[in-house]
């Protein structure tokens, strides 16, 4: 995702809609598939909504299966907004990735905490592996309060202490890439549970 694109998102998700408190009701948990990602902070659990979102959750499981995530790093993390992952590996190589996917996020899932989202360019149709885990209640990321909005697909099921510690990592600017951890945080495997 360019800086444009990035500075975009930021400025969606600084106003929250009129109405809108962090109290609002969480979502239910999923019931698709259930991805463990293993990192060099702790696991993660996470539940996709393949009845909300089918077009995103296939695209994340094939990237899963395919073993794209392994050795990915968290590479843009905002404390007290999201934490993005899934494109690069520690040295800001980029990997390859298929076709983007269209948007689902007319879905109705909200951009809440903990929720999963397909992270993209400017282009709502741009989406390809990389995701975020939203930290707060981003609704202004969600279709139609700013615009085309991010495809939520799942949410963490447990570690969302571990999301809040990654979080608070030391970040830095790595070539045009800002707000990188100075330390990588490595998505070291991920795998679909039974």
């Amino acid at each position: 995702m360019n800086v444009l694109a990035m500075a975009l998102l930021i400025a969606a998700a600084q106003a929250v809609p009129a109405g809108e408190t962090s109290q609002d009701a969480p979502a239910p948990s999923p019931k698709g598939p259930v991805i463990l990602l293993e990192t060099n902070l702790g696991q993660i659990k996470l539940g996709l909504d393949a009845d909300a979102a089918p077009i995103s959750v296939r695209n994340f499981l094939g990237y899963v299966r395919g073993g794209h995530y392994d050795g990915t790093i968290f590479h843009r993390v905002i404390p007290d907004f999201m934490i993005q992952g899934g494109g690069y590996d520690a040295s800001m190589s980029e990997r390859p990735t298929m076709a983007p996917i269209k948007s689902e996020a007319r879905n109705g899932l909200r951009n809440s905490r903990g929720t999963v989202a397909m992270a993209r360019t400017e282009n709502p149709n741009s989406a390809t592996s990389q995701f975020f885990i939203n930290l707060k209640h981003n609704h202004a990321l969600d279709f139609g309060i700013r615009g085309a909005g991010y495809a939520v697909f799942g949410k963490v099921l447990e570690g969302m202490d571990v999301v809040d510690k990654i979080a608070n990592v030391p970040t830095t600017t790595k070539g045009e890439h800002r707000a990188v951890p100075d330390v990588p945080i490595v998505i070291e495997r991920v795998r679909e549970l039974e």
